[in-house]
């Protein structure tokens, strides 16, 4: 199965936008196969506006995105895997998401057992204890009135 990031971050990005708010992406610049401005990176991370006042010829596929804009003043051409995406938002108001690395999934997939563990169940000379159970309704003929 095709991973889901590349249309999420369609969907947040027109989101954003069809609300007047300005999308910020934030970029693992260290990944190889990202290509924007390292003199701007900090702590291996970039934001980027990518609001359409702010790139021109904007594409965003599965296989990455891809804008030209201007740091200062000149213009650059920039490119990234969506995978290398970390987070998407509105400068606003913050509303977006933040995306999980393939690390962290795959450290989440190797942490999380294979199969669902049942109960643990009782030797047999162990008794479960009851202290905290309901105690069931007693038996007999019910007990309702009428009220008039």
């Amino acid at each position: 199965m095709t991973s889901n990031q590349p249309y999420l971050l369609r969907a947040f990005y027109e989101w954003i936008v069809d609300n007047d708010l300005t999308p910020y992406i934030v970029v693992d610049a260290t990944n190889e196969l990202v290509d924007v401005p390292q003199e701007f990176v900090k702590d291996g991370q970039i934001v980027l506006n990518v609001s359409p006042s702010a790139c021109v010829n904007f594409m965003l596929d599965l296989d990455g995105i891809s804008f030209q804009a201007r740091f200062g003043g000149q213009p650059r051409r920039l490119s990234m895997p969506c995978h290398a995406v970390m987070a998407i938002y509105a400068r606003e108001n913050g509303a977006g998401t933040v995306f999980t690395t393939e690390e962290e999934m795959a450290k989440n997939t190797e942490s999380t057992p294979s199969q669902p563990q049942g109960p643990a169940s009782l030797d047999e000379t162990e008794t479960p204890d009851n202290s905290d159970a309901p105690v069931p309704p007693k038996k007999g003929k019910p007990t309702l009135k009428i009220i008039k």
